[in-house]
């Protein structure tokens, strides 16, 4: 879906790691949220409060999923998810556009 109709879009934006991470959210009607954002190149770290569905919409970033030591590559039209309460590490080499949805 490229486009959200009939949704709330928080005003303010997230801003992490000095601007290098940024979004913002949206909120729809059944009370499920997302996000829609930017991370420029460089290397971060990130923790869950609810799972994650990560989908890349463009840009080429290396994922460290929770609990393992290997890097897995993402590029635009691939996504991964993680659960709740876990860790994932990011290495993004080029801008990456992303959309993240909130898991039940």
């Amino acid at each position: 879906m490229s486009e959200f109709e009939q949704v709330n879009v928080v005003r303010e934006a997230n801003i992490f790691f000095d601007g290098g991470v940024t979004s913002r959210t949206i909120r729809f009607a059944d009370g499920s949220r997302k996000t829609l954002g930017i991370m420029q190149p460089g290397e971060y770290a990130f923790n869950t409060n609810s799972g994650e569905l990560m989908e890349i919409l463009s840009g080429d970033l290396d994922v460290q999923l929770p609990n393992t030591a290997d890097w897995r590559t993402f590029k635009g039209g691939e996504s991964f998810t993680v659960g709740a309460g876990e860790r994932f590490g990011l290495r993004v080499r080029t801008v990456t556009d992303y959309c993240c949805s909130f898991l039940p």
